[in-house]
């Protein structure tokens, strides 16, 4: 115990340490508050570690708590938000925040947010104007839709679509279009949020249109059809078109509302991709409302994008629940620079990351992997590295069942785990996510970006050889 305390009465106080020189030059650089926190953080730390037991001697020099508390204060001011390359060959990981805007939007829309913007001021006539209108052109000439409005995801556009148009009546829907939407949020949820009553008609795996109009009753809001783009049902299945509930819905009087969920705006099955029904084809079924994500197979910014008819989008719109869940500045001009590149389709194709990488060719995949490859030819006393054929995913909840061949960078370590390279790629100065597969670390090139590969080479360097120079 006297050692201890001996220990306890040479630690300097936070005074001492405050009028050192060095922190006295980093109040400059951090401020006062800060750094006074980091000091008080350090010596209690210190102070713990004595009474614990954990230190038999502890440096009480200027220099170790300077340089301690340089640490902490390096790791308090550092930013959660950092850039992560992804290696793992998922177009859209949720993880990894799902789409990733394209360069030139994302500089507009932050040097848009740092100035007054007219998002709510209608300069032609210098009157207040309403942010739905900075999309809403645009959203009309892509898709085709008389109307449309933009909340902060597709679950509150899905909400706010069933308050508005449904809430204590009678919504219809399959039984096989109950599907959970990703975070445990389920639709019959969503729907009971709303204050809809939700019918459910059909089976799992067999709906007919006779089963939506047998259930149609006074207390009937609207028809819904769910598009199930994160899993499929095959074998033994019948499901109602869209065709077919927009002729009942005419017929007894009732909106038709159709939740797309990923949202797509271009056929992919034109690259060689699964089919993927179109806004656009929803729209000219006569779907009344659709219902879409910004952020997947759009390529934009999170965002919940509802479209259709006047009558219907106006009466969502002015629901007092759409405030609640209005779109913020920032994500508004980066999804009108996204609907922009859609004007011309195959431009959007080339300029939107997602669309870019999920179109990407073979060929341009064997070159870039080829290229990381030879970057890290210096490394064969560390590892075996090999360039393989393997498959990338969509993500995202989008397109469940595809494959897209893609070529990744193999790496099998000598001297360290596989599991202790993720971990050191995973915990470097630019983090890399990866996956394992058969006991080799797998980098799918699909999804790092061109001007990421010189940093990946580095990172890996590092995580094989612990940071050693190896030419």
């Amino acid at each position: 115990m006297e050692d201890k305390n001996r220990m306890l009465r040479a630690l300097p106080s936070v005074d001492q340490v405050l009028r050192n020189d060095c922190i006295t030059h980093l109040e400059r650089e951090y401020g006062h508050g800060i750094i006074l926190d980091a000091i008080r953080e350090e010596l209690q730390s210190i102070r713990k570690r004595v009474l614990d037991g954990c230190a038999d001697e502890v440096d009480f020099s200027d220099g170790k708590i300077i340089e301690a508390v340089r640490s902490r204060l390096d790791a308090m001011n550092a930013a959660n938000l950092r850039e992560v390359i992804n290696g793992t060959g998922v177009v859209i990981h949720t993880n990894l925040g799902r789409a990733p805007l394209a360069g030139h939007i994302s500089e507009s829309a932050l040097g848009l947010s740092a100035r007054y913007i007219n998002l709510e001021y209608d300069l032609g006539n210098g009157m207040r104007g309403s942010r739905h209108d900075i999309v809403r052109n645009l959203l009309c000439r892509v898709t085709g839709a008389e109307d449309g409005i933009v909340v902060n995801n597709n679950a509150a556009a899905v909400l706010l679509v069933l308050t508005s148009l449904a809430e204590g009546r009678d919504v219809i829907i399959s039984r096989g279009q109950l599907v959970e939407i990703g975070g445990s949020f389920r639709v019959p949820e969503v729907m009971e949020q709303g204050g809809a009553r939700l019918v459910e008609v059909g089976t799992t795996n067999k709906t007919y249109i006779r089963d939506y109009e047998k259930a149609i009753g006074e207390g009937t809001a609207l028809l819904l059809k769910v598009h199930t783009s994160n899993y499929r049902i095959f074998g033994f299945t019948r499901d109602v078109t869209l065709e077919e509930l927009v002729e009942l819905g005419k017929k007894h009087g009732l909106p038709v509302v159709e939740d797309l969920g990923s949202g797509v705006l271009i056929d992919l099955s034109k690259y060689g991709l699964c089919y993927e029904p179109t806004v656009q084809q929803s729209v000219e079924a006569g779907a009344d409302v659709v219902t879409f994500s910004g952020d997947k197979l759009l390529g934009g910014p999170q965002a919940g994008i509802i479209v259709g008819k006047r009558e219907y989008i106006r009466k969502i719109a002015k629901h007092p629940l759409a405030r609640a869940v209005r779109i913020d500045k920032l994500t508004l001009a980066a999804l009108e620079g996204t609907l922009r590149e859609y004007l011309d389709p195959d431009r959007a194709v080339q300029r939107i990351p997602v669309l870019r990488m999920l179109t990407a060719d073979i060929g341009e995949l064997e070159r870039k992997a080829d290229t990381l490859r030879q970057m890290l030819s210096g490394l064969q006393d560390y590892s075996s590295i090999s360039v393989e054929k393997d498959y990338s995913q969509v993500g995202g909840g989008s397109l469940p069942l595809e494959e897209i061949e893609t070529r990744v960078v193999s790496i099998l370590p000598y001297h360290i785990s596989v599991n202790k390279m993720e971990q050191n790629l995973r915990s470097g100065e630019t983090p890399v996510v990866g996956r394992i597969s058969r006991d080799r670390f797998i980098i799918d090139v699909r999804t790092v970006f061109d001007d990421q590969i010189h940093t990946l080479a580095m990172a890996i360097q590092h995580a094989l050889t612990g940071g050693a120079d190896n030419g």
